[in-house]
């Protein structure tokens, strides 16, 4: 019985010493509060690129379906989905830190017009199906009240396709937050960075890398929150 007590004993002081030296010793949790802030700023600016870019590219390639129009549009955008989403998101990273931003040293733009494009090429496709799924009658509902084609797209058809998609974008999100863990690669000091720093100074994994997992954790399961509860307030407003 003493040697159990004296062994867990030991266990939680060595835990604790290794835990102090991780992130209290030399002020290391900054190493994660830095990361967490390029994590952060990466993500939201990545976000909105993604968005607009998908609207646009959602809107053209409907559009064709729907009517023919914008055939060379639709072509461009067509092998823009392609290759982005055929593509390994890091190896586009590295293409666009090292070759495209080769002469412009500034990492954090790199990485956020990365995975911003990376991001517009799904969402496009999340958006255009959230539209084709609209009856084909909300469309000519709208050209009756006076309204042109992309009027009646923006007022009618979008708001409509938004909602049906919610979950679909709420996913493409959270993997967005997920994706800009290999921000790494081309040495921008994200939140997995700043992890691995604490782990090459103090030669212990167990605590940098479990408390980088509890981080991301924690955000995902707040973004998971936000999405299910603007998806009550949409389906409430449907009474």
């Amino acid at each position: 019985m003493l040697n159990t007590i004296f062994l867990n004993a030991s266990f939680f002081d060595n835990a604790a010493t290794k835990f102090y030296n991780d992130f209290i010793a030399k002020d290391r949790w900054l190493f994660l509060a830095d990361g967490l802030v390029n994590t952060l700023k990466i993500t939201v600016f990545a976000l909105l690129i993604g968005i607009i870019i998908g609207f646009i590219v959602a809107v053209v390639r409907s559009t064709h379906q729907m009517t023919g129009k914008f055939k060379i549009l639709n072509f461009i955008f067509g092998i823009y989905l392609t290759v982005i989403r055929g593509t390994p998101v890091v190896v586009q990273l590295l293409i666009i830190n090292f070759i495209i931003f080769a002469s412009y040293n500034n990492k954090i733009l790199a990485g956020i017009l990365c995975f911003g494009i990376n991001s517009g090429a799904y969402v496009a496709e999340i958006f255009r199906s959230g539209i084709m799924s609209i009856d084909k009658g909300q469309m000519e509902a709208g050209r009756s009240l006076g309204f042109n084609y992309f009027q009646t797209m923006i007022i009618v058809i979008m708001p409509q396709a938004v909602k049906n998609v919610l979950p679909a974008l709420g996913n493409e999100m959270i993997v967005l937050v997920k994706e800009t863990a290999v921000s790494g690669y081309i040495a921008i000091q994200d939140l997995t960075k700043g992890g691995d720093i604490i782990r090459s100074q103090t030669y212990d994994a167990f605590f940098p890398l479990f408390g980088v997992a509890a981080i991301y954790l924690v955000i995902t399961m707040f973004m998971t929150a936000l999405i299910k509860k603007l998806e009550r307030r949409l389906r409430n407003s449907d009474h």
